[in-house]
């Protein structure tokens, strides 16, 4: 009875103090909400070895996919990649654009890419770069699996790129969608090896992006210990590598991805008994520090 009777006042009570309110042309305070929590910010990549066999593989519809990074770095807003592998007569996906810029490179396979509707072949050892906006996709037209490296690349420049698409904007000095031919790129012998010129140019978003791949002879480095303000990604094609990343060393073959953070010190030494070939792409965006620190006496 003594609870039913508390009910009651209690529901009169707050009646009452509705239609005072209302009287008035106001609502009763309520209680605000408690404030959600800000993400805190996601951490940024650095030096880093993404060894072959340290990828899960996940099935996908048309292949497999084995993810290696999904982050902010030093000098970019966003670095991902992944590594796909598409079935005989499979295409990625649909023919799409987006304003960050990709690179492909074919690690096995043959594959057809299109780019903004012009399709063309592409052998083992190529690379296809996708500038911001232009329609793409690639399709395995071999008869075997096709397996190739993704590098998605997000500057604080991809938020003003042409939305007509780069090759379309056509702006003088700046790389447009292309694919790099392996048995179009000349090999130059060096002392330790061979070299293979890919592109020096800046792009819609990067103010520069030089890629080469380096041949070395068994037991050779390609230059001493160092670093610099650019970040750089190597990616073996054959052999086995050696690298060493602030005084640790790790080993990693084919399909095995080098990641060295923007100031780092690295180096590389051919370890195995054969050749070894991997491809190097340094990049420059506006968040590149212009120069080195430098180093305490």
């Amino acid at each position: 009875m003594h609870s039913a009777r508390s009910r009651r006042l209690l529901a009169l009570s707050l009646a009452s103090l509705f239609a005072v309110a209302a009287l008035r042309g106001q609502a009763p305070a309520v209680a605000a909400p408690a404030a959600t929590a800000t993400a805190a910010p996601a951490a940024k990549l650095g030096s880093k070895v993404f060894l072959w066999d340290s990828y899960v593989v996940k099935p996908t519809a048309v292949g497999t996919r084995r993810d290696v990074a999904d982050l902010p770095t030093a000098t970019f807003a966003k670095f991902e990649s992944h590594i796909s592998t598409l079935n005989a007569g499979n295409m990625s996906h649909a023919p799409h654009i987006h304003p960050q810029e990709e690179f492909i490179i074919l690690k096995e396979g043959t594959l057809e890419a299109s780019i903004n509707g012009k399709l063309e072949r592409v052998e083992a050892g190529s690379i296809m770069f996708f500038a911001s906006n232009d329609y793409h996709n690639v399709t395995n037209v071999g008869t075997t699996p096709a397996t190739y490296l993704v590098f998605n690349l997000a500057t604080a420049a991809t938020q003003s790129v042409p939305k007509a698409g780069a090759t379309a904007a056509a702006v003088p000095g700046k790389l447009v969608s292309t694919v790099f031919h392996w048995d179009k790129l000349e090999a130059k012998p060096t002392k330790t090896g061979a070299r293979r010129e890919i592109v020096n140019s800046p792009t819609s978003t990067l103010l520069g992006l030089e890629g080469h791949i380096t041949t070395l002879k068994p037991g050779e480095a390609p230059h001493a210990p160092h670093h610099h303000p650019d970040e750089e990604l190597i990616i073996v094609k054959d052999g086995l590598m050696e690298v060493m990343i602030k005084g640790v060393t790790q080993r990693g073959g084919p399909g095995s991805i080098f990641f060295y953070g923007s100031n780092d010190e690295h180096g590389m030494k051919n370890v195995g008994g054969t050749e070894a070939t991997y491809y190097v792409f340094r990049t420059i965006t506006e968040a590149t520090p212009k120069e080195s620190p430098a180093k305490a006496d």
